[in-house]
């Protein structure tokens, strides 16, 4: 390595030590119900916004815990959450979770007029934001949502035609078909006059399949991206020119010299890229250089990162335990368990 990039190399701890995991999940859920209640107001009469966890990142089957917030006429508003009658044996709600429900200020199934199977709530665009926190604290206290990364979002009108709203923060709108998706080939001649940022924007847009108005960013400006049980941020730096790719893979873990044995053995295997602690944190990190930036090496250290985080946590988690990102620890809702209730709930 030649003594120019190593200043570029240096600055890796720097940023991957700064991130706060707490105060980032912490501010991800407050901007998500901010943004949800501006788009709740702004609804129009007949239109109907579904959130629900993603049931292939949460490991969740066929079951999915969702919410469904309507503007039924004058502002009036019907909110509707998953109850028992809708999920599948193995991940119905126990009593605590019923209880929560209720205690958040859900009807039980039926007493609503309309709700069916589902908890209900009545409102009114008016009190969009008392209605956005409920919606926040039943996905992430109530159904298990670690974070709203996890959560997706589609607004339908009355004829059940896809219409836009404003992102509602790091959760992910439903986009499906050629608008929702960036072609990766000539990004390097199609980017080149953009700042680094923005080309960095439109790569990681690309590999996601979405647009980079939809990409996940947090107040730190990292883009977010989600491996299973392991998060993955984006982060870009213009002075020296630097696009790092790091993930969180364990906190609260005990530092000891077996584990700093471990890292070194898996940082000598890995093709790219290494592994290290900092306080009671193991990082994952991938540089790639900003000067003469490429497209295929920032694919290349995302397609990596995404892959290699989320096999790590498990592997490590299992060996030297701590908590992963989203570990299944920080999701007790979505386990089965046999405290179970009837259909009727």
């Amino acid at each position: 390595m030649s003594a120019e990039l190593l200043p570029e190399a240096a600055l890796v701890d720097d940023l991957a030590a700064s991130a706060d995991l707490k105060a980032k999940v912490a501010q991800a859920w407050q901007e998500f119900a901010g943004a949800l209640a501006g788009a709740v107001a702004g609804l129009a009469a007949g239109t109907h916004l579904d959130l629900a966890l993603d049931p292939t990142a949460t490991g969740t089957g066929d079951a999915v815990y969702g919410v469904t917030v309507e503007v039924v006429e004058d502002g009036r508003l019907l909110t509707l959450a998953v109850g028992n009658g809708s999920l599948p044996d193995g991940y119905r709600l126990d009593r605590h979770q019923i209880a929560a429900l209720v205690a958040l200020g859900w009807s039980p199934p039926g007493v609503v007029p309309g709700s069916g199977d589902e908890f209900g709530m009545v409102g009114s665009t008016g009190e969009a934001t008392r209605v956005a926190v409920t919606v926040a604290r039943t996905l992430r206290d109530v159904y298990g949502a670690p974070h709203p990364a996890f959560v997706t979002y589609v607004a339908r009108d009355p004829h059940d035609k896809t219409i836009e709203i404003p992102t509602l923060g790091t959760a992910r709108p439903l986009v499906g078909g050629e608008d929702g998706t960036v072609d990766l080939s000539g990004l390097d001649e199609e980017t080149a006059e953009l700042p680094l940022a923005e080309r960095v924007t439109a790569v990681v847009a690309g590999l996601l399949k979405t647009t980079p108005e939809a990409l996940q960013v947090d107040a730190d400006g990292d883009i977010g991206i989600r491996s299973g049980s392991a998060m993955v941020f984006v982060r870009v730096r213009d002075n020296p020119p630097l696009v790092d790719v790091f993930s969180p893979v364990l906190t609260e873990v005990e530092l000891t010299e077996k584990l700093y044995m471990r890292l070194s053995e898996l940082t000598n295997r890995m093709p790219i890229g290494r592994l290290y602690c900092t306080s009671d944190t193991v990082w994952a990190s991938v540089p790639v250089f900003g000067r003469d930036f490429q497209a295929t090496h920032l694919m290349l250290a995302v397609q990596v990162m995404t892959g290699l985080a989320d096999e790590l946590d498990d592997r490590l988690q299992g060996e030297f335990g701590g908590r992963r990102f989203f570990g299944e620890g920080d999701k007790p809702a979505l386990q089965s368990g046999d405290d179970r209730t009837g259909m009727y709930l």
